[in-house]
């Protein structure tokens, strides 16, 4: 038996959930340091005297910054590994984060929060690819949601941050905090193994075989003796052409257009979302609060996510919580009294987080090993530029005495939008092994 149907065959073990701890530790703090501007943003903007154009674009040159370091990362994770790049990526966005509170003026913090998303944008689909390449099929579309469910951990974190320590200590506080988790390199370094999947298909045989070995051990199955690898394809370099593929083209379309709507929803309105809040009249602390108790509603849907995608599939469970995340977004718009906004908005963030996780199982899915991490990188790029025109665009609409209302009723629009696109076009990929679903 090859050392790939042999690591398709060990069941669920503490290596599974051990992999999925260190992995969404790195991912709950990129979160939390993509959240912290979100809550900067109001404070920042009252003590620079910052215009809401001037805010969008804070917003927007980290989505630039993600969409670079997602397609480079992509790219040297599948030549050169992805534990290399996980390492990497965590270091590059928590210094820069450090040095965004060490900002003297716009120009500078711009610059600042540009690296910060150049290795938040690194990260994630390398963080994804590596779970996903370890993960039993049976089990895979739970374990990349629970992964994604860290990032609801940051944002919870980042929020506390806000609520506890702005007010005291000011906002550069935030961001120095966003720092510390460059110490974390050293303990993901020792503890997270190569993907198997990786070094098999780099010929590095001997490495797989005792990655795998130990699975078994592990988990009181057989250990194989003789090393056999499975055909070793190696096509040369990687290029653009090879997700333009006949068999992959469909999917590359969807997935872009899937990216494009979740990115340009999620950053127009939780980067804002304090700052609208204000907007309507809140009080900066209170508006803290708020966003504290919808950034909650995100963890429920998360693990409803993690039970639904390998129960109904990933297509029903995306397109049906996107679809949910659109209703939401139009009541949250029509304003209301607070208990009316606490109460739309929890389930906006409880359908939109739950989409995200299926995202993220959703994509690596559906390409094979030797192009899987260029193929999410370049996905999440083009969903980036849905993140780099949302906060700019937000920024210019809620000027007007309609701007609240008429922001919400464009991310209704796109989410619907998106919803059907994967409920018509979409593949269904639960319960396949990833060779079966990417040959």
């Amino acid at each position: 038996m090859d050392i790939i149907s042999r690591l398709e065959q060990i069941p669920v073990s503490r290596f599974h959930y051990k992999l999925l701890l260190i992995t969404g530790l790195g991912w709950m703090f990129d979160a939390m340091d993509t959240g912290i501007i979100a809550f900067v943003l109001p404070t920042l903007a009252k003590n620079w005297g910052l215009s809401a154009a001037q805010m969008g674009y804070i917003g927007s040159i980290g989505l630039l910054g993600m969409a670079l370091g997602a397609v480079l990362a992509g790219t040297l994770a599948d030549r050169f590994g992805r534990k290399w790049l996980f390492a990497v990526t965590l270091v590059i966005y928590s210094v820069a984060t450090g040095l965004c509170g060490l900002a003297w003026n716009y120009e500078s913090l711009l610059v600042f929060r540009f690296l910060v998303g150049f290795g938040l944008g690194g990260q994630l689909p390398v963080a994804v690819t590596l779970v996903s390449e370890y993960s039993p099929p049976a089990a895979r579309g739970k374990f990349i949601v629970l992964l994604e469910s860290f990032w609801g951990l940051g944002w919870l974190a980042a929020a506390l941050i806000a609520y506890l320590v702005i007010p005291r200590f000011g906002w550069q506080s935030a961001f120095l905090i966003g720092a510390l988790p460059a110490f974390y390199v050293f303990y993901v370094w020792r503890s997270v193994p190569e993907s198997v999947r990786y070094l098999t298909n780099k010929g590095r045989l001997d490495e797989a075989h005792a990655i795998v070995s130990a699975m078994e051990r592990e988990t009181g199955r057989k250990v194989e003796t003789n090393i056999i690898g499975p055909p070793v394809i190696n096509a040369g370099k990687i290029s653009f052409a090879d997700i333009w593929a006949p068999q992959f083209a469909k999917r590359t379309i969807v997935l872009w257009l899937l990216w494009f709507g979740i990115v340009y929803s999620y950053y127009g309105i939780f980067t804002w979302l304090p700052s609208l809040m204000v907007g309507q009249g809140y009080t900066v602390i209170k508006s803290f609060e708020y966003v504290l108790i919808m950034t909650l509603a995100q963890l429920p849907g998360y693990f409803t996510a993690a039970y639904l995608v390998d129960k109904i599939g990933r297509k029903h469970t995306l397109a049906g919580f996107l679809a949910m995340s659109a209703v939401c977004a139009f009541f949250f718009g029509q304003g209301g009294s607070p208990q009316s906004l606490i109460i739309w908005g929890s389930l906006m963030s409880f359908f939109n987080l739950g989409a995200w996780g299926v995202v993220y199982t959703y994509t690596p899915e559906l390409y094979p090993t030797r192009i899987r991490a260029f193929g999410s990188g370049w996905a999440a790029a083009v969903g980036r530029i849905g993140g780099i025109l949302a906060p700019t665009v937000v920024g210019y609409m809620i000027t007007g005495t309609q701007g609240f209302a008429n922001v919400f009723m464009m991310f209704t629009g796109v989410m619907l939008l998106v919803a059907l696109i994967v409920w018509i076009a979409g593949e269904e990929t639960k319960g396949k092994t990833l060779d079966e679903i990417s040959s």
